[in-house]
């Protein structure tokens, strides 16, 4: 770690905490693909840090917020990790630091643990969909203007945002978009009209959550006010979830029957991203699910 950013870290951590803090020690960890990761041993204990100088400026601000709205919605349900300082990128890097997560066992039940702490969760309501502020699915932005209909804000604020920056790209060609647009003509037919608007995580998949020793945590958020249908796309995508998971889930607030038949649209949303992201068969994947439904 550049001993500038220590000195940087030390200085706000300090601040925060209203006690000198002294890093003794900083050890690189895994921590996904976009950010370095690194474990703090300091006078004061053990903290997470993650840090990036190539990455939007206001990337961890916007994580922070997100951990702090997941930290309201779960009331103990769900292990959020505290917020201690976060500093967006400037001359020198941006920085979140946070509790650090102990891992753990807890004897074979997280997956019933995390089934009915997100059930819990997905009960914290809002009156409109989307969020306070604009924030990021990995690195991509995500568009957060609020909006009082569910599939309003699906169509416009999701999908169709997404394919202009794909489009901007020039990554799809122009009968391609016309494709989507029918398909966006023709999602109000495919998607309930009254959905209420619950804080999700926004990119749950089986490396955003960890087993910790108080048990299942959610990391690395996308939060915004959705139908909670859209966690479950992602959640899907990529596996990683038992039915012990879904019937937990089920048993605190269950789905409704046909939400499986809902689910391929909303993976739109993260095979888009995909495809923006790292391009390849991604793209085909998403004129494929265009075409079954239009």
């Amino acid at each position: 770690m550049p001993d500038l950013l220590m000195k940087e870290v030390e200085a706000l951590m300090t601040m925060k905490l209203a006690e000198k803090v002294k890093v003794i020690s900083a050890k690189p960890i895994g921590g996904g693909c976009i950010n370095h990761a690194m474990k703090l041993d300091t006078n004061r204990g053990q903290y997470f840090l993650k840090w990036n100088s190539n990455c939007a400026p206001d990337l961890f601000v916007r994580e922070a917020e997100g951990l702090n709205e997941l930290r309201k919605a779960s009331e103990d349900c769900l292990k959020i990790p505290k917020v201690i300082c976060v500093k967006e990128v400037d001359d020198s890097p941006g920085f979140l630091v946070q509790e650090y997560l102990q891992t753990g066992n807890n004897s074979g039940k997280t997956d019933e643990m995390l089934g009915r702490g997100l059930a819990n969760m997905h009960n914290y309501e809002n009156s409109q969909f989307g969020f306070f502020e604009t924030n990021y699915c990995g690195a991509t932005v995500q568009n957060n203007l609020w909006k009082k209909n569910w599939v309003d804000f699906f169509v416009e604020n999701r999908l169709r945002f997404l394919v202009h920056l794909i489009e901007e790209k020039g990554l799809f060609s122009s009968g391609e978009l016309k494709l989507f647009d029918k398909l966006f003509d023709k999602l109000p037919s495919l998607l309930p009209q009254k959905s209420k608007a619950v804080l999700i995580h926004g990119d749950l998949w089986s490396g955003n959550y960890m087993n910790t020793s108080e048990g299942p945590a959610l990391i690395d958020p996308a939060v915004y006010y959705a139908d909670r249908e859209m966690e479950f796309s992602i959640l899907t995508m990529f596996g990683g979830f038992s039915n012990r998971f879904f019937q937990a889930y089920n048993e605190i607030n269950p789905l409704e029957p046909d939400w499986q038949e809902r689910n391929l649209l909303y993976q739109l949303y993260h095979i888009l991203n995909h495809y923006y992201l790292f391009g390849g068969t991604y793209g085909q994947q998403a004129l494929s699910i265009s075409k079954r439904f239009i």
